[in-house]
């Protein structure tokens, strides 16, 4: 009320000034301030150095660029091609076009030119991204020269891409390289002179840097001697191994050493509700940790990452961080693509027990003509095939010895070198050591499984050494394996007996046994992916 008088004393005159000062120091703000923007204008996501937009071409001034690398969430858009030799019967993936930049013409750039990258990400995460971004704003020097942030990923790719040019002429020209140890031959492969180039070239140049953080026993280690056995031996090859850099400027690959069978034996707890919860925060703290010390994850959210697990929870774990469950390359005992597993990033490879640690004792068996069973299965009632399969076969039939538990004094292994065709049904989970088991002792495998990727079908062609038979079929089983010829099977088997060679596990690995095996499989979904990442700032 008191401001209300006051102001009805004022004269008319008075008043007016009073309304229109406001107007004018209004007025003068917004005359400086459009001035100013005229000239520079700024943003959160992107940043550059350049020359001014007011025409006199007189001062350097900072311009927009996008600094963010174009992988995508699913990265579809980084794949080149899939991986689908069953449909073309050809090595398809390989035969995009070699990168034209030579090395010779990036050595001749001295003068680092900026070119604008429009390239997003287009993630659609589940979630809020908890990782730290790439989208970042940065002051830029003006006046010293512009340095490199990552130099050598454009080396990478050029040295990639004259890779594929190499497979690609190979697929075309069908020269094929001499190899004193091994050359891959036969229906087995999808393509063998194609793998064969690819193999080399992995062996050529491939390298991977393995993160030293994490302590034991969660990381660095891993079980060597059960069903699981193939955490511990990958890890511990992988650290000790050739394709191992120290430098991460020279890695194709990071490798995250975590064991999911060792996240599961230690903190698993199975009374708690929330079970689930500590074993996915163990690893979604150790992204956070190697994200936020070196910039490699960041450059790619992942996409040149890979984890491997044989544990049948790792699927349902690696969804602790979206990035590694949609971009890193998985590699995975139990590939079911019911779970999400993507055989265009991810690597199926084979779940093999080693009861003493070794394959020792479990290698060969009888000819095909003093094998007496027709086929044999024995194990536990658990998952939804396994119920059909006893149903239909447990001690009904001595031509289909279908056990739930062997009788005692029967020997498993004696049991499998007798057997012409070894049962593969699935458990909870898809995977199963049965199909090495099989190919170990000289057993056709037959595989009784649900969207189930078998290993390294990449390359290898499982129908020419084993047998598929739909779920629905399990109640003709005998009449399926004894309509196979005598010649058709002894071709199966003998292809069985050599491919075994990639799935045998090597103390000191072998030349194209399992842990090469798995490494070329990392190797094609590096190989078939292209990197744009932050060349300079």
């Amino acid at each position: 009320m008191k401001i209300c008088s006051l102001w009805c004393t004022k004269s008319a005159s008075t008043r007016l000034l009073c309304i229109m000062i406001p107007f004018i120091l209004v007025s003068i703000f917004f005359a400086f301030g459009n001035l100013k923007n005229s000239s520079f204008s700024t943003s959160t996501w992107f940043f550059s150095s350049g020359k001014s937009n007011s025409g006199d071409g007189s001062g350097e001034r900072p311009e927009l660029v996008a600094v963010v690398v174009n992988s995508g969430a699913d990265r579809e858009e980084a794949i080149l091609e899939d991986y689908k030799f069953n449909i073309s019967n050809s090595f398809s993936p390989l035969t995009a076009e070699a990168n034209q930049e030579s090395e010779e013409e990036f050595q001749q750039n001295e003068k680092p030119v900026i070119t604008q990258k429009n390239e997003t990400f287009n993630i659609s995460l589940e979630k809020q991204h908890e990782l730290p971004s790439l989208n970042e704003t940065h002051a830029l020097p003006i006046e010293p020269k512009i340095k490199k942030k990552f130099p050598n990923l454009r080396r990478l790719e050029v040295k990639l891409g004259k890779a594929r040019a190499a497979i690609k002429e190979v697929t075309t020209f069908g020269n094929q390289t001499d190899d004193s140890d091994y050359v891959p031959s036969g229906p087995m492969y999808w393509n063998a002179k194609a793998f064969h180039r690819s193999y080399l070239e992995m062996e050529k140049q491939f390298k991977v840097f393995v993160y030293e953080e994490g302590e034991q026993p969660i990381f660095h280690n891993g079980p060597c001697k059960s069903i699981y056995a193939m955490e511990g031996n990958f890890i511990y090859q992988m650290e000790t191994t050739k394709f191992r850099t120290r430098d991460p400027e020279k890695a194709h690959v990071f490798f995250l050493p975590i064991s999911v069978t060792s996240i599961v034996h230690f903190i698993y707890d199975r009374n708690s509700r929330e079970h689930w919860n500590p074993m996915k925060q163990t690893l979604s703290d150790y992204i956070k940790l190697v994200s936020g010390k070196y910039p490699y994850w960041n450059r790619s959210l992942g996409a040149d990452h890979f984890m491997l697990a044989c544990h049948d929870w790792g699927p349902e774990i690696s969804k602790a961080v979206p990035e590694l469950f949609k971009n890193s390359i998985r590699a995975l005992c139990n590939a079911n693509t019911s779970e999400g597993f993507r055989p265009s990033k991810d690597v199926s490879f084979p779940e093999i027990l080693l009861p003493r640690g070794t394959m020792d004792g479990l290698i060969g068996g009888p000819s095909p003509s003093r094998r007496s069973i027709l086929a044999f299965f024995a194990g536990g009632l658990h998952g939804p095939i396994r119920p059909i399969l006893l149903e239909h076969w447990e001690n009904k039939d001595d031509d289909i010895q279908v056990h739930r538990y062997l009788p005692k004094g029967v020997s498993y292994y004696g049991m499998l070198r007798n057997s012409k065709f070894c049962l593969c049904p699935s458990g909870y989970e898809v995977a199963s050591p049965r199909m090495v088991e099989a190919l170990y002792t000289g057993c056709v495998p037959v595989l009784l499984k649900d969207h189930y990727v078998p290993p390294f079908s990449d390359v290898l062609n499982w129908k020419s050494f084993s047998v598929e038979v739909p779920i629905d079929r399990i109640q003709d089983l005998k009449k399926i394996l004894a309509g196979i010829s005598t010649r058709q099977y002894i071709r199966l088997q003998r292809r069985g007996k050599q491919v075994r060679r990639h799935f045998e596990v090597n103390k000191t690995p072998k030349r194209y046994d399992v842990f090469h095996m798995i490494l070329h499989s990392v190797w094609l979904r590096r190989l078939n992916m292209r990197l744009h990442g932050l060349e300079y700032l």
